[in-house]
């Protein structure tokens, strides 16, 4: 059951108002992540900011969503989880990449660095060496979609733990 309530335009206050009724008017209905986001003005409008940002991300949206995937597994988040595997299915990852994905790997070896290189953003940046990104450069990246991992991250962490704290499952939710 949800820890925090849903806003809705009519009951959020301020900035959170404003920005809820912009994305009602854009585009019809908000999830209840973003409706509940709203009790922070700043949490949402960050979340919203960032998404958007990370929209124009250089990396596949195929790899960025079994990054993702491999993310919120080790996060918890269900509802994340969810959203991310059915956006991996849209981009045309098969069934096999989202297994491998769930296990924080893929077939494609580099795919699978640059996950890897996901994971220990999210577990211990520290542990990262220059001959890793040596190894992702080899694989053909560039400073830009290794940049790119550290912000698709952030936003997984921000929307994981936000969903985990306000108590938003899959089974209480129409969507993200």
């Amino acid at each position: 059951m949800p820890r925090l309530t849903r806003l809705t335009p009519d009951t959020a206050v301020g900035a959170s108002r404003d920005l809820l009724a912009d994305l009602v008017a854009r585009h019809g209905r908000i999830g209840d992540m973003v409706a509940t986001m709203a009790h922070s003005p700043a949490v949402l409008g960050g979340y919203l900011q960032l998404s958007r940002a990370m929209k124009r991300a250089r990396l596949s949206r195929g790899t960025s969503e079994r990054i993702s995937i491999a993310i919120q597994v080790k996060q918890g988040c269900g509802l994340c989880l969810d959203a991310h595997v059915s956006a991996a299915r849209a981009t045309g990852v098969d069934e096999e990449e989202i297994e491998r994905a769930r296990a924080g790997t893929s077939a494609d070896p580099a795919i699978a660095a640059i996950i890897a290189l996901a994971l220990q953003v999210y577990r211990q940046p520290t542990s990262i060496t220059d001959e890793q990104v040596i190894a992702l450069r080899e694989h053909g990246y560039r400073d830009r979609e290794i940049a790119d991992v550290v912000g698709i991250v952030a936003l997984n962490l921000l929307t994981g733990a936000f969903n985990l704290v306000a108590g938003l499952t899959p089974r209480d939710t129409a969507g993200v």
